[in-house]
């Protein structure tokens, strides 16, 4: 079997190579948002990306911010001494970016960008890129976009980010699955895992470098880890039985994640270094479904030992259990923000179906946050402001990303077959850059 699944990886690249692009549709309408001032950054007509257009679409993604037209804007300046500022008074943006692009010498690209603030007549930030390889253009468009969402709110940006996800093409015979990653908007997507058998649960690891998934390659659910750069892949639960739901621990040592191998759906935790298994549950419920909290003191998990599946959270430390959900008969998925404040889950909404709900755990404030239909497996971007899902839209898998605050900004599809499985990935290494 295992041989078989080998194969299968190796003569469907190329068949699948074109078929599974992730692409991103704004539907949302944007007179909330905020206008900024983006100019075409000097030099970028002969880069193979346009800079300015990759910031101004993460801007429009964002649900905050859309970049006004460039043709409204009052003057083109190609640096900010040559900015007159009472032109931009009625211009509706209180920020102007302005950048330059240029080719080194040794085949690398030196990229500037500038943020100014056109009410007060001041530079917000200026960095300077030295070296830049083709393939990195994008994401210094992200790092600055993720500069200049955190100067404008207060919040750090996620747009220099990726997320993993599974794709399912065909029925039947011909069902066939991938298990993807692509930068946060769909760009640079390469393919980790193809297979005939069910791909579900990606989570990435701590440091951005691997991630763990339950693969049905040998008939039967088995959580992998792979390492991201060098394809290595590892088998750690095989067990009797289920397997599945694997979540990293915060310092990355670690692997929650469920199996039956006694018996009954437990949580188990898993040392990757020693092997150790350590069963942290023991109910005659079903418990599934681990989301470590952020400090890795406690996991939170879905379990119906109440009569229906409600979040529950253990405390590693001391082994008590207690009720986290009590809003409606359906709570499962949790998933938390990196503050340790917001906790998403699927809920049941009587009359409707599935949505994506959101308990304030400082408060316990309970509100619903989607608004598409058969809403599943919600993942938290790394700064807490967004949150990726996956839904139901005319009969076909889609990914949506919605804002902690309720506005959905975009919606993602593939061209061929469905997306579902999402999860969000955290920081990157910065690629090197100074300010100026």
């Amino acid at each position: 079997m295992l041989q078989r699944a080998v194969l299968t990886l190796v003569l469907l690249m190329l068949a699948w190579q074109a078929h599974a692009v992730l692409t991103i549709e704004i539907e949302e309408a944007e007179t909330q948002a905020t206008p900024v001032a983006i100019l075409p950054f000097q030099g970028e007509a002969e880069a193979p990306q346009k800079l300015s257009e990759i910031v101004g679409f993460d801007m429009r993604r964002s649900g905050k911010f859309r970049a006004l037209p460039v043709d409204q804007l009052p003057e083109l300046p190609l640096a900010p001494g040559q900015i007159h500022f009472e032109q931009w008074r009625d211009s509706g943006s209180d920020v102007l970016l302005m950048g330059k692009i240029a080719h080194n010498v040794d085949g690398t690209w030196r990229v500037e960008a500038t943020l100014v603030d056109l009410l007060r007549r001041s530079v917000l930030f200026a960095r300077v890129w030295p070296s830049v390889k083709t393939r990195q253009l994008s994401r210094v468009a992200h790092q600055i976009s993720d500069r200049m969402y955190e100067e404008l709110t207060g919040i750090p940006g996620a747009f220099d980010t990726r997320i993993a996800y599974v794709v399912k093409q065909g029925e039947g015979k011909a069902r066939r699955f991938l298990l993807n990653v692509s930068d946060s908007d769909g760009l640079n997507e390469q393919t980790v895992l193809r297979s005939y058998e069910a791909i579900m649960s990606p989570d990435w690891s701590p440091d951005g470098r691997k991630l763990a998934y339950v693969s049905f390659e040998n008939g039967r659910s088995e959580v992998f880890v792979q390492n991201l750069f060098t394809g290595k892949r590892e088998k750690v639960a095989s067990f009797k039985g289920i397997n599945g739901a694997p979540a990293w621990s915060p310092d990355g040592r670690k692997l929650a994640f469920t199996t039956s191998k006694d018996g009954n759906a437990e949580i188990y935790i898993l040392d990757l270094a020693t092997r150790k298994l350590q069963r942290l549950t023991r109910n005659p419920a079903i418990d599934t479904e681990p989301c470590w909290a952020p400090n890795g003191r406690s996991i939170y998990f879905t379990s119906d030992r109440r009569g229906k599946p409600q979040i529950f959270q253990v405390f590693l430390d001391t082994g008590e259990t207690r009720r986290v959900t009590f809003e409606g008969t359906y709570n499962a998925t949790p998933t938390i923000t990196p503050d340790g404040r917001y906790l998403a889950m699927v809920t049941s909404v009587p009359g409707v179906g599935m949505h994506i709900g959101l308990l304030d755990l400082y408060s316990n404030e309970f509100r619903i946050l989607t608004r598409t239909f058969l809403d599943e497996s919600p993942s938290f971007a790394p700064n807490g402001d967004m949150l990726i899902y996956a839904m139901n839209k005319d009969n076909r898998g889609m990914l949506a990303v919605v804002s902690v605050d309720g506005g959905a900004s975009q919606i993602l599809r593939v061209k061929a077959g469905e997306v579902r499985e999402p999860d969000w990935g955290p920081y990157m290494d910065q690629i090197k850059g100074a300010d100026k």
